[in-house]
């Protein structure tokens, strides 16, 4: 999901509801549409769409929090400001283009704003707009101009012929279709979905830092990372990706890979221990983060999906979060899945069963690897699934540049780090049979939920 600021007064309608399905009844469940504006400000938020009802508390949340939301819906008339009186930054606008005159001691001249905030209301969306684009480098096509009165489209029309700018994109509530398009479009938004995701899970572990760091379990004593130093690395990751899409955004997540798993160059011991089982995923960064030094040619194609899966390991494995239920940082990414994804009863079904192929993808690899060296490629036998990738990787192999089969090893890493081989000495004969250590992934509702959202890119 997208987050969105939408400033709407529903002056329109005793209720918001209307209004609220019209613009974001392709989005969201029509049922929480229902109720009155103040309802729908209070309830819409978990949706991630932000509600404000004026000009002066939509430029407060513009100028205060607009790292927010990715997209703005603006209507045209709204009233200037809430109470009786308008905040400072109200009153500059009113006095430099409305005609407010304030007295000699300061006090609000009622003779002069009635009027002046009225003038405001008929613009008051064309005002946001420019803030938006000229003093805050907001994206225009990140904005939409939505409106019920053809008077307020006259009027907005006006300003920007006046001022000799580009009329953005305006719609009017009743075409119902386009509105909703145009948010369903933003809302499914790939770029938009991974970035978002990226801040809201920075912003979670930072609560970690302090108390909650397993990182420094994986490197040595006398390297031990500084708390102020993951914060710094937090700051860097949650502010890597703009707000305006990239042309080029391949090259932009290389470049985010590379800083995500620079941290994971002083990695000396990765281990599971039996407080956290599933911290043998750090392997995934470790053989990220020695791929992409050594051939980040394997990374000039990448996708959100693969930039949202290595984020997410990464947050997991790096801190030992006590909270194991699905976070909401992890909802938003893992919808970047959500056409791959099994769903719930076809995952449980594999994992009872115990058929996900994970004995194949093991053999796939070791095969791959014969197959090199009866053709003369020498590479290093191994046991474990990660050090074997990685050993094809220090090869000659023309396979190391074979991205498509790297980023499906990557994939496979999450199962084959988890579900480590042994082996097994009981068949009568002394034959040597390898087999796989069960690994419960319905045990902890993060990882169920990863694992039936990228089995298909894992294994099909």
């Amino acid at each position: 999901m997208s987050y969105f600021l939408w400033i709407e007064d529903f002056a329109s309608v005793t209720g918001g509801e209307d209004i609220a399905d019209s613009v974001l009844g392709g989005i969201i469940d029509p049922a929480k549409l229902l109720g009155d504006k103040k309802a729908l400000r209070r309830d819409l938020k978990s949706e991630g769409v932000f509600i404000e009802l004026n000009f002066g508390d939509g430029l407060d949340f513009i100028q205060d929090k607009l790292a927010d939301i990715d997209y703005i819906i603006l209507d045209i008339n709204l009233p200037a400001y809430p109470g009786s009186e308008p905040k400072d930054n109200v009153l500059r606008l009113l006095e430099k283009w409305h005609g407010y005159k304030a007295t000699d001691d300061g006090i609000i001249d009622e003779n002069t704003i009635v009027a002046a905030a009225k003038a405001l209301q008929e613009i008051a969306g064309y005002h946001l707009y420019t803030e938006l684009i000229f003093n805050l480098g907001f994206p225009k096509e990140n904005i939409l101009f939505c409106s019920n009165h053809g008077k307020d489209l006259e009027s907005i029309v006006k300003a920007f012929n006046v001022a000799k700018i580009e009329l953005p994109q305006i719609h009017k509530k009743e075409d119902k279709e386009a509105v909703q398009a145009w948010v369903k479009t933003c809302y499914e938004n790939p770029y938009s979905r991974l970035r978002r995701g990226i801040i809201e899970g920075c912003e979670q572990v930072k609560k970690l830092v302090d108390d909650k760091l397993y990182f420094n379990e994986y490197i040595k004593k006398n390297e031990k990372i500084k708390p102020e130093d993951i914060l710094n690395y937090l700051d860097v990751i949650e502010n890597f990706l703009p707000l305006r899409e990239p042309i080029n955004k391949t090259a932009l997540y290389k470049l985010f890979i590379r800083t995500l798993s620079h941290e994971w160059e002083a990695a000396d011991s990765i281990r599971s221990d039996k407080n956290k089982k599933d911290a043998a995923l750090a392997w995934v960064m470790r053989n990220t983060r020695h791929w992409i030094t050594h051939n980040s040619n394997l990374f000039s194609e990448l996708d959100e999906k693969m930039v949202a899966y290595l984020f997410m390991v990464n947050l997991r494995v790096m801190f030992n979060s006590d909270d194991h239920n699905l976070q909401g940082y992890e909802r938003i990414l893992l919808n970047l899945f959500s056409e791959d994804a099994l769903t719930e009863a076809e995952f449980k079904t594999k994992n009872v069963n115990k058929l996900i192929p994970i004995s194949k993808a093991y053999l796939d690899i070791n095969n791959i690897v014969l197959n090199e060296k009866q053709h003369g490629i020498s590479i290093q036998d191994a046991f474990y699934f990660n050090e074997l990738a990685n050993n094809i990787q220090l090869s000659s192999s023309s396979l190391r540049n074979n991205k498509q089969l790297f980023t499906k090893l990557l994939y496979q890493m999450f199962w084959l780090s988890t579900s480590n081989p042994y082996i097994d000495k009981s068949n009568k004969g002394n034959l040597l049979e390898i087999k796989f250590w069960d690994f419960n992934y319905t045990e902890k509702p993060y990882l169920f939920e990863l694992a039936r959202h990228i089995y298909s890119r894992s294994f099909l």
